[in-house]
């Protein structure tokens, strides 16, 4: 898939899922807007080590929680260019624990980033699309979302949200050719898992048909599928990545 001449949005896109986005777009010859809220280390050391695609590349620091900040990214992104073709809303965090003793700080934050996160940015995002009559935005949520994981309430709550948020907004989006699409990993090696026990990694496994956890370029290329001109008649849907879980 070619995106020559399209300018693409990925938050959290510089760690982990978003980082194999980001430059999956990158090589299909996108312009792209990483984004991510705490880390200028890494924030930098990705940057440099994509030093070849020179100013296809721009990172942007800002947290995707706070209304006030994402209303100024996108006024500064807008002046600097024309058309925003694709938003792809892969901030994300976890703060695992058992519901009985959740804290409310736990609750929060998971369910700031994750859910109220997507909507300010795809508020943003829609705002200006409707005018170009033209978008694509694709939220990465989870399988955690329809199956529950235990320990997990606040995150799966989040990612649950996420695909009933995209349900309401692609109805109210589409006859301006913005369609609003997710794609719900299972288990993905990256990061975000890496503070799994070793017992519950061996067990989660066995409860995949494949065997194995996926890999972030079987992510990105279900992104890319989603983002391009040839799902132009799918929106509101979910596509699942998860080796059959």
């Amino acid at each position: 898939m070619d995106f020559s001449n399209q300018v693409v949005i990925v938050t959290g896109g510089t760690r982990g899922i978003g980082s194999g986005i980001t430059q999956a777009f990158l090589k299909a010859n996108a312009t792209v807007i990483a984004t991510y809220a705490h880390n200028d280390e890494k924030a930098s050391l990705f940057k440099t080590g994509l030093s070849e695609f020179k100013d296809k590349l721009i990172i942007k620091k800002f947290d995707v929680s706070l209304r006030e900040q994402c209303e100024v990214f996108f006024n500064e992104i807008t002046l600097q260019f024309e058309q925003i073709h694709v938003l792809v809303n892969n901030s994300g965090i976890r703060k695992d624990n058992l519901g009985a003793v959740m804290t409310e700080q736990e609750w929060d934050s998971v369910i700031d980033v994750n859910l109220k996160g997507t909507f300010n940015m795809s508020q943003q995002a829609i705002l200006h699309m409707m005018k170009t009559r033209y978008g694509r935005i694709i939220n990465m949520s989870s399988v955690g979302g329809s199956i529950g994981i235990a320990g997990q309430a606040n995150y799966a709550a989040s990612k649950a949200g996420q695909i009933a948020l995209s349900k309401s907004l692609s109805k109210e989006v589409a006859k301006r050719k913005i369609t609003i699409n997710n794609v719900c990993p299972g288990f993905i090696e990256t990061e975000l898992i890496d503070d799994l026990d070793k017992t519950l990694v061996k067990e989660y496994k066995s409860q995949i048909p494949m065997k194995r956890f996926g890999k972030i370029d079987e992510v990105a290329h279900a992104v890319l599928f989603l983002a391009s001109s040839q799902a132009s008649y799918i929106t509101g849907a979910s596509l699942e990545v998860t080796g059959g879980l």
